[in-house]
């Protein structure tokens, strides 16, 4: 596990992050004047163009293939609602919770996710394109193979955070807590970890090729690095 400190973080900063790492284009949501939505359920490849849902329990509503377009939903519930391969864009989700939410293979661009209190949220073959992850705690997130380009992941907890197999392209962790990480068999194009206040990984120590790490990292992680290269240390 990895604490980076505070004047460890100031001295990477100083250190000039554009000329190490491309930086992430970021998600900037900017919503029309929205409708209040008043209809019933969700529905499959339903089609949701300019509407707010707030403090509405959608656990266990069906909305597999449903698109999102300049949406927002806030202080929703999301238990075991299945909206696998919906699209969102554009859109905002703010302080949603909910626990075995089904995003399987679902689109997510130019998306901001706010203050969410998720626990094993299905993403397995999602594709993420600006999308911001502020806040929040999410437990148990499966993300395996996920293509993620342009993600910044700031101020929020993962625990347990499995990304098997994905592809990130320039995906950034600020003031980010990562417990148990899994990073096996995941392929990575600037990727950076500096500002991570915690870096825990559980597993895929070796491919984080592509990545960008604080020395401080460097030196806590230097015991699973030599344990991958069958190094021992006496």
């Amino acid at each position: 596990m990895v604490r980076s400190g505070e004047q460890a973080r100031r001295g990477q900063r100083g250190s000039g992050r554009q000329g190490t790492v491309k930086a992430v284009r970021r998600a900037e949501v900017r919503l029309p004047e929205l409708t209040a939505w008043d209809g019933g359920g969700l529905e499959p490849d339903g089609d949701y163009d300019g509407l707010e849902f707030a403090d509405l329990d959608l656990a266990g509503q069906e909305g597999t293939g449903a698109r999102f377009m300049d949406c927002a939903l806030r202080r929703c519930a999301l238990d075991e609602a299945g909206l696998g391969r919906a699209r969102f864009m554009d859109s905002v989700l703010e302080g949603v919770r909910g626990v075995g939410t089904d995003l399987a293979e679902a689109s997510l661009r130019d998306v901001e996710v706010v203050d969410a209190r998720l626990g094993g949220v299905q993403m397995h073959g999602a594709v993420l394109e600006r999308v911001v992850v502020r806040g929040g705690k999410i437990d148990y997130l499966n993300l395996r193979k996920a293509r993620l380009k342009d993600v910044v992941f700031e101020a929020c907890v993962l625990v347990e955070p499995d990304f098997a197999g994905a592809v990130l392209e320039r995906v950034e962790f600020r003031d980010c807590v990562l417990r148990g990480a899994d990073f096996g068999g995941v392929r990575m194009a600037d990727v950076d970890l500096r500002e991570a206040t915690e870096l825990g990984i559980a597993r895929g120590v070796d491919a984080l090729s592509g990545a960008v790490i604080s020395p401080a990292q460097l030196f806590d992680l230097a015991p699973a690095l030599a344990a991958q290269l069958g190094i021992r240390v006496l």
